[in-house]
């Protein structure tokens, strides 16, 4: 969710939707404890008792390969506020896998329980370190050495994409395959991958054997998808005025540049038009806006319709 989920998304989609808990995007840690700022950048909810303003906690994640790095960038979230502490073993980006980050490091299950081990080792036990990962790198043939890798190295609980990096997010997502894990595993195992609504939801829980369900895209495309989940609801509890009102507080939020805050907007419009019709609309009136004023014009007008 690296460019999507930001501190401004965050706070949106937490103002609106059921979430027990968000991660931040991943934080990289190469061969330096990183600076205050940093943190602040990738988390100002530290600055906010580790929680958005709508009270939600924040878990601070990492991705990274060096066990003594994390483990003392660990420790420094911890002392600025994080109340978790979250690795990425799952991202399939072939940038962060070229450098030996993310779900590349799954053909080496030694190394995920050394990394994992570290960062529980280093942090107070109060504090809970979990993990995510896919079903694999190239292929399944260590998923289930993954899985205990993780928890024999003290995560409170695993967040597993029920596919393999060489899946990238074309669906399906194989929700079987993560009922043994859940099966194996005595720590909690959470789903992920391709859960769009709460029919998805509810099928994701029957074949993963799984409760507890991550939600990434959908949270972005469609912002109340968390309260359908939860209330057994088909149909969009949100009107598209609340909608509005929600992509006003977005704009509102604060970017360096204004062309990266117009760019943030229509990415969301554009995800947000795959379900609303009235999303669609707007994004043909402004995709070809450069200003931010101008696209605060158009969704003053849209409230007003």
């Amino acid at each position: 969710m690296e460019g999507l989920t930001d501190p401004i998304m965050r706070d949106v989609l937490t103002s609106v939707g059921s979430f027990d808990w968000c991660v931040t995007e991943f934080i990289r840690v190469t061969n330096s404890i990183l600076p205050d700022h940093v943190y602040h950048h990738y988390c100002p909810e530290l600055l906010n008792g580790g929680k958005t303003a709508a009270g939600t906690p924040v878990h601070v994640q990492f991705l990274g390969n060096d066990p003594e790095m994390l483990a003392a960038n660990a420790i420094k979230a911890v002392q600025l506020g994080a109340p978790v502490i979250d690795m990425n073993f799952g991202c399939p980006a072939k940038t962060v896998n070229k450098h030996r980050g993310g779900s590349v490091l799954l053909d080496e299950p030694e190394v995920v329980h050394e990394l994992v081990k570290a960062v529980r080792d280093a942090v107070p036990a109060h504090i809970p370190v979990s993990a995510k990962m896919r079903l694999g790198y190239m292929d399944r043939n260590f998923t289930l050495e993954n899985a205990h890798a993780i928890e024999d190295a003290g995560a409170s609980w695993l967040t597993v994409h029920a596919r393999t990096k060489a899946e990238g997010y074309t669906p399906p997502a194989f929700w079987d395959q993560l009922k043994p894990i859940r099966e194996a595993l005595k720590i909690n195992v959470i789903a992920n991958g391709e859960i769009w609504n709460n029919a998805d939801a509810k099928q994701c829980q029957l074949e993963s054997g799984c409760e507890d369900l991550m939600i990434g895209r959908a949270a972005v495309t469609t912002p109340d998808v968390t309260q359908c989940i939860r209330q057994n609801c088909d149909d969009p509890l949100i009107t598209w005025q609340e909608l509005l009102d929600l992509q006003v507080r977005f704009l509102n939020g604060s970017y360096k540049k204004e062309m990266n805050m117009v760019g943030r907007y229509k990415q969301w419009l554009g995800m947000m038009s795959k379900h609303y019709p009235e999303a669609k609309a707007l994004w043909d009136e402004v995709k070809r806006i450069k200003a931010l004023t101008e696209i605060e014009d158009k969704l003053k007008a849209a409230q007003t319709t």
